[in-house]
């Protein structure tokens, strides 16, 4: 389990993996734009070949990359939605380019068109997606935290997609947000909740497309609906939620032999002593 936080790609994309390193990352997660808007930064052979020089220096050979926040697959606006399809492709490109592992993005809201017409619409533009695509980075769906008519806030929204996804090449499975999972009702506080809880992922989805998990304690209620994450212990899932979690999530790792990137998305006040706290955690499972 590789352990590691969200950091900034200001002044460009190579300063990234140096960011990452002063925190004591071991893996981490990056916006290759503004997630507000705008032109994406080109990535020069320049830009590039000092991003591999840093990867080298640091270490550290693993990443993922967070495409922005203004994603709606599901609105009634030609732009928005056609400009998602088209952003996320990008982001695709650009991740397989940069050689990161996992493009993940948030999905939107039904708001518009309601949730009968927009699955469909949705689905179309996830299909677009991925039509032709080559690239090395795998696509993943996130799991949303369950406030109005948001998309993919629940394991049987989410396995509609995936049904019809796995099917294309590119495709990856999903990141599972624990705040966000938490937040629409999904309890991770105890070992019997924790076992309901992926038994259920894994009768509606299969855990073999549980790829990679934002790591986030929750400043709302189990079933508040709402997306505010908090440090590690502070908040309502807590520090015996966390480790029972990664009680899990080593078990899955023994069984695939695959490791799945822990990303911490708190702020970077206190990331640190999350990043310190999950470490602590991991190696008292491993003993």
């Amino acid at each position: 389990m590789k352990i590691g936080c969200h950091v900034s790609i200001a002044g460009g994309v190579f300063n990234a993996p140096g960011r990452a390193k002063e925190l004591g990352c071991e893996a981490f997660q990056i916006f290759s734009r503004s997630p507000q808007g705008g032109k994406a930064p080109e990535l020069t052979a320049e830009v590039l070949s000092n991003l591999r020089a840093e990867l080298e220096r640091t270490g550290l050979s693993e990443f993922v990359v967070h495409t922005p926040y203004y994603i709606n697959f599901g609105s009634s606006a030609k732009n928005i939605y056609y400009g998602s399809i088209s952003v996320v492709r990008d982001e695709l490109e650009r991740a397989s380019v940069l050689g990161a592992r996992y493009v993940m993005t948030h999905l939107g809201s039904y708001k518009d068109i309601g949730p009968e017409k927009g699955a469909e619409q949705v689905l179309k533009g996830l299909v677009k997606v991925l039509t032709s695509y080559k690239g090395g980075a795998e696509f993943l769906l996130e799991i949303a935290a369950g406030s109005g008519e948001v998309i993919g806030a629940n394991f049987g929204q989410l396995a509609g997609f995936v049904k019809e996804l796995k099917k294309h090449k590119g495709f990856g499975g999903i990141c599972f947000d624990t705040q966000h999972a938490f937040s629409s009702g999904y309890d991770l506080r105890t070992p019997a909740a924790i076992k309901k809880t992926f038994a259920e992922f894994e009768k509606e989805i299969g855990l073999k497309f549980l790829r990679m998990s934002h790591i986030n304690d929750s400043k709302i209620e189990l079933g508040g609906k709402r997306d505010r994450h908090d440090h590690i212990g502070d908040g309502h899932i807590g520090q015996a939620g966390f480790q029972e979690i990664f009680k899990f999530f080593h078990g899955q790792e023994a069984k695939t032999k695959e490791e799945k990137p822990l990303i911490l998305e708190t702020e970077h006040d206190k990331v640190m002593e999350d990043i310190k706290k999950l470490k602590a955690i991991r190696e008292k499972i491993l003993k």
